[in-house]
Parts: C-alpha cells; structure tokens; sequence
C-alpha cells in the first residue's frame, strides 16, 4: 500500500476514493470528461508524496488541459484550488464555513479586521451566517481562485486566515454599517458581491475590513510654481501613494526651461527636474508593498517644456532627462485640434512670464475664454520667451511617441470641462492615472510657517485633490431586468464608502466631502454583447442604450440618496442643479430618449430632492478585478478568444465567455475598425459622468499608416470623448500585444 504526507506531517494510506470525490465535485455539472483527467494522474503514485502536492499536480493538470474547445477545465483547476484554501484555512485556525460570529470575533481580537465588525450584535451575526452561500467558492476559474487567493485573503503569520465568502459578508456588514436596516442591506451587498453582479475597486477590496485601509482609488492634484507648493504635493504624492492610490498630477502652472528665478533670466531648469524627483518618489513609496507607485504628470500642449516632456520615456534626446516610471500626459484644447486640422502655427509660452505680466494662469482657462486670450498672447510682441513650431508637427511627436511607448496619454479639456456637471465651483485640468476619472481640483496656496521659522508647522490654504471611489457593474453576469437594481445599489455602496474612509491627505478629504464623487463603472460588455449574439461594430444603438440606462439609474440612486440624507455641499448652482444633464435639458430628452417618461421623473425629483453625489460614473480598466469576475475587461472588445496570460505566479489559460459555440461572429479587438470603435466609446462616454479609459490598438501587420492613427484620434475629440489611455500596437510579423502598465486601484 502507498502512503501519503498529509498536513500534519503524519503519513497515512493513499485513499483514492477521497481523491475521485474531489474530481467528481470539481467537475460538476462542466463540461469536462473526468476520466481524461484521471487518465493522465501519476504524481500520486510516489510514495510519501504530500496531500498538498497532489492537489497541485491535479490544479496543473486542469490547468494544462484548457483550450478554446475545452474552457470549462480552467473551471475545474478553480474549484480544486478553491477547496485547497479552504482545507488550508481550516488547518491554519481549526474552522472552516458555518462560525461567522467565531470569524468575526477572533479577527478582530488578532486585529487583523476592522473593531467596528464588533458592533454587530451575536444575533445580527448568526442571521449573516446565515446568508453566507459557500458553494459561491466553486464559481471561479483557475486565473480568478489564483488571484483571489493570493493577492487578497488576509494572511496572518504568512498563513490564510479567511475565506472569500468571509471577505465578501465582512465587506458588506461595513458597507451597510449605519443603515437603518444594516442586515438586509448587508445581505443585498453580499449577494451583489459573491454572485459577480458588482465588482469592487482593489483599495476596497483589500483594504475595507482591515483597520484603517485607504479605500479611495483616484487622486489627482496640482503643483504651483513655488518651492513650497512643489514639495508639500511631493509629500502628498508619497502618502497617497504609501496607501495605495494612484496619481494624477498636474505640472501646467510650474516655469519653463529658461524662465526667470529670483529675478535671473535662462536660471530655471523647466518641468523635468521635478518630474525626475516624481518619478524617484514614486519608485521609493510603493503602493503597500504590492508595486512601484503609480504616477501619471500632465502638462498643457501650450507649455514651453511640451516638446522635451514628449520625451520623457522615449530613445531620443538626453538620459538625463528621462522618467521611466511614470505615465506622460498631454492636456489638448480644441484650439490645438483646430490648428492641427489646419496645418497652422501653434506657439509655446511659458506660464511664470504670463502670470506676471497678466496676474492670470493660463492653465486654469479652457474653451472660448482660453481661444481669447490665447490669440491675445501670440499678438503681445512684448512677451519674451515663446516659441512658435508647426502644430501638425507637434501632432506628429505626439503620435510617434504613442507608438514607440504607448503614451502620452491624451485629455481633451474642452471637452471635459464642456461636460463637467460642476463647472459653477471649478475646473478639471487633467485627467488620473487610468483616465477615467477626474473632477475640479486646484492647488493649495498660501504656505505659511505659522510658528516664526518652525518648518514643521506649515499652514495653507487648502485647495482640492480630486478623490474617486470605484466599483463596476459586471454586464458578463446582470440580467436585463436586474440593471436598475444593481446600478442603485453601487450608487449606495460608494456614497456609504466616503463615510468609511479617511484619505491620505486633507485636501482629499475636502474633496470627498464637497463633491462626494463616486465612479460606478461596468466590465464585461463584450461578455454581454456576445451573450445577445451581438457583434461590437455593429451594436452602436444597444450600446448606447444599455449606457443611457445605467446613466438613468445612478442618477436615480443618487437622488434617492439625496431624499434621505441631503445633497453633496456644491449642488447649488450645478449643471444638475439647473436642469441640465449630459449637455442636454428636459425637453431634449423628452423627444429624443426611448425612456423619456422615466427622463422626466428624474428631472422632477432631481428638482424636488437634488442630488448626493456631484460625479456618478466612471468606467475603469478594471483588468485585473475582471480577471476575479471571469469577464471581458471593461468595456473593450476582446482582445483574443483565447489566450496565455503570464504573471508573477506562472501562465493562466484565459476564456473569453459565452463565445466558444459561436466565436466564428464575433471579430477581436485588432480586427475592429478604430473609428468605429472609438465612435462607439464616445457614445458610452457621452452618458459617462467622468471618463472611460478608452485603449486605442493597432495592428501594424495591416499597413497601418500615420494618417490611420491620425484619423482616429481626431475621430475620438470629434466624438465627445474626454480622454485617450494606452495606445497598444501589435508589432509587425507577430501577434504579440504591447504591453501595458495598469494602477491596481483603478481596476474597479
């Protein structure tokens, strides 16, 4: 008789049985041939092999045996995993499912979970327990079991202490903390999650049910030009950063190269300087230990440093003034578009010289009064350092820099700050790190020592650091009938989020509490769009539909929000506040919505109750949290029906859904017409609040020339879209993808 190791270190008889029980759960009700996998098992044949080893040889083996015609294995390596942690947990602290109160008090006590579980009562615990569904587990497949495992159940002494329906009910019970009738909430919360109808953003779902986890994803900040203002955000770029938020930050107000300090001309070094402190600052404060901080830097195309900054991470110009780590970013006006289109001269200034001449920053003006002064500074002949280049050639640069390293990242700001609801009380200068989200924001001002010399004391007044909360609404998994419900419930969800957190920076804070701005975001269109035998070029109107829907009813949780506990501190004198929605007013969507009657509830209780949160939507990457949800990423076609991602922990074999008896419709991303598809992203940001992190991809096996990508970014501005993200290509001869860098907090 062979033996085994099991995890007591005790050898005991090899019992197939126990083995075959496993395989027949795992392989429940998939469509898999069981007896292939048994058919190719001999590591459990060695004598003293582990218990633990033989489950792994089994995961592997699933794994191994995925393809396009046999998806449903990577289900198989899922469940095996799953029941793998499960057994490790029980081992880890003597209980499995089934003791929810046990789980909460014991975490708590170890202080691995958040006090505040404690006031939940021991038969407000025993009703959860009750609600918890542990066959849930067996939902996932091997690329979303691996992550979850591994990247957020809480490890205790290097060991796993919880388990993903434990997460998911601790999660839930926070979120509905000051309900009313925080059980039942607790429970609608729990459902949405464990079912896959709501995915939550990383920072909340790592870091909601520890102490004093950061749970905001997005900041986004601006730098004066004055040695003060310049390290004070440096600070704040570390500490938001330590807590794992990405940054945006804004670099338009600082001198150029060559401008004047302390009254010497040519005395200034420019932007790079600082964006090279940046960059080392973020590589030094990471994100929690996970990765490298995330920073994207944004300047305006009128800046005099914009030609050196479009060189930031490319092969030309000098070392030394290169940033690896971080994300460039181009803010354009119409007026830059126009000149392009047009083949004229575009000058360059730098902001000291204009600040001081005109007591005005030309970074804070957009649109027609931008245009205005604009032509006024290219007549001042007075104006010393500018420098007039050729538009179309600075479109050029951008372009060829997007190619090379896909970046810059492209905002268009007259467009945003034409769409922002909240024009009345600021204005949006760049957009965050995954380019979705974004909201007024503006420097602190005013450094003062406010103890005669005491450097450690520093009094200001404060401006606003753009703060966003994030989840998405998987489409891969809601019904038709279920989207309103969903949609309201994530509106709840994030507004009760604000209340829970505490940033990083007081700034932040301020933000969070005079806009309260949340991004509810979606996942799994092409998931949904193949489920419907719909084909993504050719599914305009229903996309359209399906956003103008969600947009409906965020605005209608939000209100019902208001009804209860009042409307965020700036709503009066809003956009939303004078009856002006996406652009559009009342009679507008009278004549032009198929749901007009329920448009015109909504224009009435917005009057009678106003609104809770100043931003409602923002559609994130979400890549990696997708990858939990087993669905399409975002709202991008897919980029292949089958592939091999490679991450830290090895290759996962990747499905798209519900395409394997019908793939032969359903065209990849790289075979989709760019103009059509960045048509289509501009209809879905059209019912967007914030943004989408809209990816452009080229196949450069298809002849791609520059007036192609040309054509499509002018297609992207002329189509209402804020914001540009990646531009991915796929090199010559291959089929291989460019890679791209994403900040977990905006995955949402």
């Amino acid at each position: 008789m062979r033996h085994v190791i099991n995890r007591f270190q005790q050898q005991i008889p090899l019992d197939i049985e126990k083995i075959r029980e496993k395989l027949i759960k795992a392989c429940q009700n998939l469509d898999v041939n069981m007896i292939e996998l048994e058919s190719n098992i001999d590591t459990i044949y060695q004598e003293n092999i582990s218990t633990k080893k033989i489950q792994e040889s089994l995961i592997n083996l699933a794994v191994s045996m995925t393809s396009f015609e046999k998806s449903d294995w990577v289900f198989v390596a899922g469940r095996l995993l799953m029941m793998e942690v499960e057994k490790e947990v029980f081992h880890n602290r003597g209980f499995s499912y089934g003791d929810f109160e046990r789980t909460i008090q014991e975490l708590c006590n170890l202080n691995i979970y958040d006090a505040r579980l404690l006031s939940y009562t021991s038969s407000e615990l025993k009703l959860l327990n009750g609600f918890i569904v542990p066959e849930r587990d067996m939902n996932y497949d091997y690329a979303g079991a691996n992550m979850f495992s591994n990247r957020y159940l809480i490890k205790y002494q290097g060991k796993t202490w919880e388990l993903i329906q434990e997460v998911y009910m601790s999660i839930a019970m926070l979120l509905a903390i000051h309900e009313v009738n925080r059980v039942e909430v607790a429970k609608d919360i729990y459902n949405a999650l464990s079912l896959k109808k709501i995915s939550l953003a990383t920072p909340i779902l790592a870091n909601l049910r520890i102490p004093q986890g950061n749970l905001s994803s997005c900041f986004v900040l601006a730098i004066d030009d004055n040695i003060e203002s310049i390290f004070y955000n440096i600070d704040s770029i570390a500490k938001i950063s330590k807590n794992g938020g990405g940054v945006g930050v804004n670099l338009s107000r600082i001198r150029g190269k060559g401008s004047w300090v302390n009254g010497y001309k040519n005395a200034s070094g420019g932007v790079i300087p600082w964006i090279k402190i940046i960059n080392d600052t973020a590589v030094a404060v990471n994100q929690q230990g996970r990765r490298a901080g995330a920073v994207t830097v944004a300047i305006d195309s009128w800046h005099l440093d914009i030609e050196h900054f479009l060189e930031l991470q490319t092969e030309n110009g000098d070392q030394r003034g290169k940033a690896y780590d971080l994300y460039p970013q181009i803010v354009i006006s119409d007026l830059f578009m126009k000149r392009v289109k047009e083949n004229k001269i575009w000058t360059l200034f730098d902001p000291y010289e204009i600040r001081k001449k005109y007591n005005l920053e030309l970074s804070e003006l957009f649109g027609e009064k931008f245009e205005e002064f604009y032509h006024i500074l290219e007549n001042d002949n007075e104006i010393i350092i500018k420098k007039e280049i050729s538009a179309k050639e600075l479109f050029k640069n951008i372009m060829k820099s997007q190619i090379e390293t896909g970046m810059p990242y492209i905002f268009f700001k007259d467009t945003a700050n034409r769409k922002n609801h909240n024009i009345h009380s600021g204005m949006i200068g760049n957009g965050n790190l995954c380019m979705e989200s974004f909201s007024n924001f503006s420097p602190s001002k005013n450094f003062k020592d406010s103890e005669n010399g005491n450097t450690g004391n520093v009094s200001v007044e404060l401006g606003e650091v753009h703060t966003c909360n994030l989840v998405s609404l998987n489409l891969a998994e809601i019904l038709d009938e279920e989207l309103e419900l969903f949609s309201t419930l994530a509106v709840r969800i994030l507004d009760n989020t604000i209340d829970l957190t505490l940033t990083p920076i007081k700034e932040s804070n301020k933000h969070n509490l005079n806009y309260r701005t949340i991004g509810v975001g979606t996942m799994g269109l092409a998931d949904y769009l193949a489920k419907n035998y719909l084909v993504f070029d050719e599914a305009s109107d229903e996309i359209d539909f399906i956003f103008e829907k969600i947009a409906l009813y965020t605005l209608k949780g939000s209100i019902n929000l208001a009804k209860e506990r009042g409307t965020y501190p700036m709503f009066k004198g809003s956009q939303w506040d004078k009856g002006i929605f996406f652009e559009h007013d009342k009679e507008w969507f009278k004549n032009n919505s198929k749901i007009s009657e329920l448009w015109m509830s909504i224009f009435e209780d917005m009057k009678k109750y106003g609104l809770r949160n100043g931003e409602l939507t923002a559609i994130a990457p979400n890549t990696s949290t997708s990858l939990l949800m087993g669905s399409s990423a975002s709202v991008i076609p897919i980029f292949s029906r089958f592939f091999i991602e490679k991450n830290q922990k090895g290759a996962v074999p990747r499905v798209a859904k519900y395409l394997r008896d019908f793939s032969w419709f359903y065209p990849e991303f790289k075979k989709i017409n760019p103009i059509e598809y960045v048509s289509i992203m501009g209809k879905i940001g059209n019912w967007t609040t914030q943004g989408v992190s809209m990816e452009l991809l080229f196949d450069l096996n298809k002849n791609i020339k520059a007036k192609d990508i040309y054509d499509t970014i002018f297609k992207a501005w002329e189509s209402g879209c804020k914001t540009i993200y990646y531009t991915r290509t796929i090199q010559k001869s291959t089929d291989i993808m460019s890679q791209k860098e994403e900040c977990e907090s905006c995955s949402g």
